[in-house]
């Protein structure tokens, strides 16, 4: 397709995607999801599993091939500006003794879903159809436990956002040990990425851009955003202007160093000065890409997803041991890491609920192992499974919480005081 026939083709489609995900939030609110599950499951109802299925004419034509990849950019975009936001409020609630008690839970919440994991999959070799000629076992088994190891941080801050919680204990512990959680394993990915082309490339290109990207943005980025909002004579749109150009360095570094864009605009959040005009840039650049962009980056991913290898038993099973595996990992073990680091019943078991959910980040990082000929189609579809189950169950199960404390307030904290614990106490 030229360029003048892609226009046309992603305004109708954005149309379709903007109008589908209304519906399905609509219908998911009724049963108590956020906004951005319901934008999740719209993604999946218009990929090949549902309406490819049902009319795949006109799938074809509203979602031609070529334009994939206009739909993942504008996806990145709403994405970005989602993290650059969550990085921003997570730096207004971070208060001191958080770094320590997120560095524990998030340890905990890499290395036992992880072990776990690897050791689910060695057990399933010669029972379960999910392993690859010419890829070592051993390869695969470390896959499914970074697969399982993985946190949906975008998500979780959203669902964090979305509920009022950035400003709670369990929220911003959640926040920051969501962030790191999801930096190490994106790192462990690449390490197996690694192993898997017989290259050090991906981990050393990751590792290392990691450093200087830290490095550049402690020592220039933040004077460099303090300057451009404290600036005076600057209008508000040259602020936004240069303060998109900052936020889309960062997400194009951290890009190119494998350790995905959302890492890189996070971080330029965090490094954002604490400035009157420093929110009405971060609202600005918020409020439209939200609504508009990240539905496109959900519908991308759902275009990419296909459920009919589900038809073996052995793969279903083997994917619903997974969810029980990655649950228990992820779940109690972020659980009992925080309840080690002394904090509160209620604070620590949310803290479980919250990292617990793996969402699309997982399914980036099983798109990955699918190009890379690490992953087959049976493997892809048990461990979509736990992506999908796990996210899910997130708010099902902070509302359970909160009904179960204000019921009985006298068996631990009263309801809602986990989240009136400030961030800082």
């Amino acid at each position: 397709m030229t360029p003048t026939e892609l226009a046309p083709a992603f305004f109708i489609a954005a149309v379709v995607i903007l109008l589908t995900c209304r519906l399905v939030v609509l219908v998911t609110g009724r049963f108590g999801q956020p906004p951005v599950v319901g934008e999740m499951i719209a993604g999946v109802v218009l990929g090949p599993s549902l309406f490819g299925l049902v009319a795949p004419g006109a799938s074809d034509a509203v979602f031609p091939p070529e334009l994939k990849p206009v739909l993942y950019v504008a996806g990145q975009i709403g994405l970005v500006a989602l993290m650059f936001h969550a990085g921003y409020e997570f730096r207004a609630h971070a208060g001191k003794g958080l770094a320590g008690t997120a560095v524990v839970i998030s340890s905990a919440g890499v290395v036992i879903p992880l072990l776990l994991g690897v050791g689910l999959t060695l057990a399933s070799h010669d029972h379960v159809p999910i392993f690859i000629d010419g890829v070592s076992v051993w390869v695969t088994a470390a896959f499914v436990g970074v697969a399982l190891a993985i946190t949906a941080f975008p998500m979780l801050a959203r669902i964090i956002t979305e509920r009022g919680l950035s400003g709670t204990r369990f929220g911003s512990l959640s926040l920051a040990s969501g962030a790191t959680d999801d930096a190490v394993a994106w790192l462990l990915l690449a390490g197996v990425l690694s192993v898997a082309s017989e290259e050090s490339g991906p981990i050393v290109k990751a590792l290392g851009g990691s450093l200087v990207f830290v490095a550049v943005l402690l020592l220039v980025g933040r004077r460099l955003l303090a300057w451009i909002v404290t600036r005076p004579g600057l209008s508000d749109e040259t602020r936004l202007m240069f303060t998109v150009a900052v936020l889309f360095c960062g997400a194009w570094f951290t890009d190119i160093i494998q350790l995905y864009a959302v890492f890189g605009a996070f971080s330029v959040g965090l490094a954002m000065p604490r400035h009157e005009a420093s929110e009405r840039v971060v609202r600005t650049v918020q409020g439209a890409t939200q609504v508009i962009f990240v539905p496109m980056f959900f519908t991308y991913s759902g275009l990419n997803t296909r459920f009919d290898v589900f038809a073996d038993p052995a793969v279903m099973a083997f994917g619903a041991a997974c969810v029980v595996v990655a649950s228990a990992g992820k779940f109690g073990g972020c659980w009992a890491a925080a309840k080690l680091c002394g904090e509160p019943s209620a604070v620590a078991v949310r803290i479980g609920a919250l990292m617990n959910a793996r969402g699309l980040m997982q399914l980036i990082a099983l798109n990955m192992g699918l190009s890379a000929g690490i992953v087959g189609d049976e493997l892809f579809a048990a461990l979509v499974l736990v992506a999908l189950v796990t996210t899910v169950m997130a708010v099902p199960v902070l509302s359970w919480l909160d009904r179960r404390d204000a019921k009985s307030p006298a068996a631990g904290e009263p309801s809602g005081a986990a989240a009136a614990v400030p961030a800082g106490s």
